[in-house]
């Protein structure tokens, strides 16, 4: 009887959570105009600073609009623009960009064995393990842990969120798993494993 109970309790928890809710693409594609200046009307961002959203996970999109929106995570573009954003209008906008088919990323051959060899092995000496731990062997992520794909996105954004989480800049990461591992990678080596990580898929 406990059991059901809990269980009932819990269920009702998941229903009635807000993060748990669903959103409306179509309603997502209504408020994306002003986010299509810079991540362009198919989600493939217009400059190679700004990320692809394109089939980027709904939960991982939420959780940094809403970082955004509330102070945990700053960007001199981005905190303003999502500061008038509700609940409902982020998740719609990650429904609406997670519908979208993902971009495909071609990599540079220039440090390409680097990249593939830190995210496929990690570095030892350094106490680093793999990328595909999280992000999986091919890039896709983790949507369930709001872990972000990385396949498909443009590297010079990868290798400036892993040198905002080295210089602890931006620090949204969950037990700052990814600080922990970044300030250990040299330029050379986030570069390289920027590179590789955007051409898997």
């Amino acid at each position: 009887m406990i059991k059901r109970t809990l269980a009932a309790a819990m269920l009702c928890f998941c229903v009635a959570s807000p993060s748990m809710a669903a959103g409306d693409a179509a309603a997502g594609k209504e408020i994306s105009a002003t986010c299509s200046g810079c991540h362009g009307a198919d989600g493939k961002a217009i400059l190679p600073e700004y990320p692809n959203l394109a089939g980027q996970h709904a939960s991982y999109i939420a959780k940094q609009l809403t970082a955004y929106r509330d102070g945990e995570r700053e960007n001199q573009l981005m905190s303003p623009m999502a500061a008038a954003l509700t609940d409902q209008n982020i998740l719609d906008l990650a429904a609406y960009y997670a519908s979208m088919t993902p971009i495909k990323g071609v990599a540079s051959e220039e440090n390409l064995t680097l990249g593939q060899n830190i995210y496929r092995g990690g570095i030892t000496s350094a106490k680093i393990a793999s990328c595909t731990g999280c992000h999986g062997p091919s890039g896709k992520g983790n949507p369930a842990a709001a872990y972000p794909s990385l396949s498909g996105q443009n590297a010079a954004y990868l290798a400036d969120q892993l040198k905002l989480f080295r210089a602890g800049l931006r620090n949204n990461d969950p037990n700052e798993m990814m600080r922990a591992l970044a300030h250990r990678l040299s330029d050379a080596e986030i570069d390289a494993l920027a590179n590789y990580a955007s051409g898997l898929h």
